[in-house]
């Protein structure tokens, strides 16, 4: 039987009055399982039990909230009903209160840091919630590192990152969304929205995937992802990713859509622009000139980490008169003695880098910097005394790989195109570069989400809507007309008429 068959059996299997028949179905469906804590009890004349998973539960939630005054009862009660609704009612103070019908609801409320109440005679079973189970501390997050924000980030606990929203967006309009994914796992999700920006055509859209994602388990964002996005064939992602809370009520307040997973700090963002790649929250807190001209720096730095070492190729090799006559010498000296081609040298130091750079993110810390060390100094500079690589070949190289260490979100997206564009250089020179230059442009404007182009309001050019592309204007400008993603589909479908 597959997960699904599984879960809709225990679905359509529904509690009995008998708490000995429920208790031995339980334990079925568990297994015997460690981790599943039955108590049984005698309470006002009626047999009980309490289920509990171990690790999941506050000790002192539990024992103020429901122990303490459970054993304040000293009435007697005709059936499980009775004391059920007294309980319900009277005495357990737990905020999310809810009875549950089926052995499917049981196992996920327990599971979930509920302590469930079964009654001899009663049908249903009265969840409290009492989670307790220990998560990570909210810290400031390592991949989205800034000057002048704040410090916090999310973190796996789905409850403390939507306690993080709310902090910062007070209104009513900020709704939240709770659904849940994965056959085996059954995983927390939450759609996150402003009810008078976000669409709602979209947000239907994005509960339907996300309510049949043909997964067993969410291990991660990604597992996610790739069924939010139109298309596998894509180069560049058309839904982003944030660790930073005060990001993720911008993207909001534009009418974009967050899904927040359980068990990950990464909260998904749709739809995603192209150019949001190059911005970061400390834009918008420095002087407008200086944040124009870091912008600018990580365009520059985009296209050399892409373009550089297959520029050097396609020149030194399809193009020498473009170098004057002292560059052209110094090129022709160093790769005199080169036992490889130049297109061999290129691939083979990137290949370095990358290995070192997998090696320093995988190895502990302590020992991380000292492959660094090792595979950056060290054997570069024995490459290059003993003439397996050139200087030149190195420098350049090195200048590419350290100019997307800018843009830590297109790494990857870099570390596929550029030896593909040094074969293309290889092979045409630049007009090969070109080409496939083309090709990725061509890729890029046809993305799509939800109908929303990535590389709006680019393309589709909107003039009015460039202002906060390439630079950063002030914001006294900005609020005059602020950005509403609604307006690029707009724009879009006007193009399509």
């Amino acid at each position: 039987m597959n997960p699904s068959e599984y879960l809709r059996k225990l679905e359509t299997t529904m509690l009995s009055d008998s708490l000995s028949h429920n208790l031995r179905l339980l334990d079925t469906i568990w297994n015997g399982s460690a981790d599943l804590i039955v108590t049984k009890f005698c309470l006002g004349g009626i047999s009980c039990a309490m289920l509990s998973c171990e690790g999941m539960v506050s000790s002192a939630m539990l024992s103020q909230m429901v122990l303490q005054p459970i054993h304040s009862i000293r009435q007697s009660f005709p059936d499980g009903d009775a004391l059920l609704s007294h309980l319900s009612t009277h005495l357990i103070l737990s905020a999310d209160r809810k009875l549950l019908r089926n052995f499917a609801e049981i196992s996920q409320s327990v599971s979930a840091g509920f302590v469930i109440f079964l009654a001899d005679g009663a049908s249903e079973a009265l969840a409290a919630a009492v989670q307790g189970f220990l998560s990570r501390t909210i810290t400031q997050p390592d991949g989205e590192q800034n000057i002048y924000g704040a410090k916090e980030g999310f973190t796996e606990n789905l409850p403390t990152n939507l306690s993080l929203l709310r902090r910062r967006m007070k209104s009513p309009l900020l709704t939240m969304q709770m659904c849940t994914a994965g056959s085996v796992s059954r995983t927390s999700l939450c759609i996150c929205y402003l009810q008078d920006r976000a669409s709602k055509e979209l947000v239907a859209a994005i509960r339907r995937r996300l309510e049949h994602l043909p997964l067993e388990t969410i291990l991660s964002s990604d597992y996610v992802r790739q069924f939010l996005e139109e298309d596998d064939c894509h180069l560049f992602h058309s839904v982003g990713t944030t660790e930073r809370p005060d990001v993720l009520c911008s993207k909001l307040l534009e009418g974009r859509i967050a899904v927040l997973i359980d068990g990950t700090p990464f909260a998904l963002v749709l739809p995603q622009l192209f150019w949001e790649m190059f911005q970061t929250l400390d834009d918008y807190n420095v002087p407008t000139a200086y944040a124009t001209l870091i912008r600018l720096l990580k365009y520059a730095a985009f296209l050399a980490a892409l373009l550089l070492p297959a520029v050097y190729l396609a020149i030194a090799v399809w193009h020498p008169e473009l170098l004057n006559q002292t560059l052209l010498r110094i090129l022709s000296d160093a790769e005199q003695n080169a036992p490889f081609s130049l297109a061999a040298e290129l691939l083979g130091v990137l290949f370095m880098f990358e290995v070192v750079r997998e090696a320093g993110i995988r190895l502990p810390k302590a020992v991380g910097g000292a492959v660094s060390i090792v595979g950056g100094l060290i054997i570069g500079d024995a490459a290059v005394n003993s003439g397996l690589v050139s200087t030149p070949v190195l420098t350049v190289a090195a200048l590419s790989v350290t100019a997307g260490f800018v843009l830590p979100d297109l790494h990857s997206v870099m570390s596929l195109l550029r030896p593909i564009l040094i074969l293309a250089a290889s092979a045409c020179g630049l007009s090969g570069i070109a080409v496939l230059s083309v090709m990725v442009l061509l890729n890029l404007c046809a993305a799509e989400i939800y109908r929303f182009p990535v590389t709006a309001p680019f393309a589709p050019l909107k003039f009015s809507r460039l202002r906060d592309v390439f630079v950063r204007i002030g914001f006294r400008s900005l609020a005059q007309g602020n950005f509403h993603v609604s307006e690029v589909r707009q724009t879009h479908d006007t193009n399509h008429t």
